[in-house]
């Protein structure tokens, strides 16, 4: 491969990881669940553990925010942090915590499959415009068939999460239920993320 082909390619994964909310994106939308856990077990109390998880969560905003972030990146996190916390707090079952995030694996994955069948795939449609290509990708089968290889990644992720974790938040393990969360959060997202980018970098962008 050419340097400047090498270029081009480093530059087009750095879109799409920017796209997906950046490396810092991925710690900061963890890190509320985890201190969620923490002080829910040290407590036994939901109250304590949803103030706990809101207030790390405005204080990594305010950090993102201070440092120039993109505003959508910067306040996606903290907004998801207070919906799920207003479904615990609702129903005062730790447990419903998660809902929003089932709810939301349910939305993206039908989104994706949906997409998927009538030829328009999601991650076309994202990163088209990001890599400069727009809709030019539709013009030419290869570009296309990648985006749809892709973005299947993305519909078995999202309905493996539902399929491994809604049988968990039936049974009312919240422990578990949030250690598998975490389990299936980031590494289950870079993996699908980074095979997505193998995927379609092995077809050049059509940029007209």
């Amino acid at each position: 491969m050419s340097s400047d082909n090498q270029m081009n390619s480093a530059e087009d994964r750095d879109k799409v990881i920017s796209a997906f909310g950046g490396k810092k994106g991925l710690i900061d939308s963890g890190i509320p669940a985890v201190i969620f856990l923490v002080i829910f077990n040290v407590t036994k109390d939901l109250q304590s553990a949803l103030i706990a998880s809101i207030a790390i969560s405005a204080l990594l905003t305010v950090i993102r925010l201070a440092r120039r972030d993109t505003l959508q990146h910067a306040l996606s996190g903290f907004i998801g942090v207070l919906i799920c916390a207003w479904f615990a707090n609702r129903t005062g079952n730790a447990s419903d915590l998660y809902v929003p995030k089932l709810l939301t694996n349910l939305g993206y994955g039908s989104v994706y499959l949906i997409a998927n069948l009538v030829g328009w795939p999601v991650l076309g449609l994202m990163l088209g415009p990001i890599l400069g290509e727009n809709l030019s990708w539709r013009n030419h089968p290869e570009r296309k068939r990648a985006y749809v290889q892709a973005s299947w990644l993305w519909v078995a992720m999202f309905f493996t999460r539902i399929a491994v974790q809604y049988p968990i938040y039936r049974s009312g393990n919240v422990n578990l239920l949030g250690t598998v969360n975490l389990a299936m959060g980031y590494p289950f997202f870079i993996a699908t993320a980074y095979g997505s980018w193998l995927i379609i970098r092995r077809v050049p962008t059509v940029k007209p």
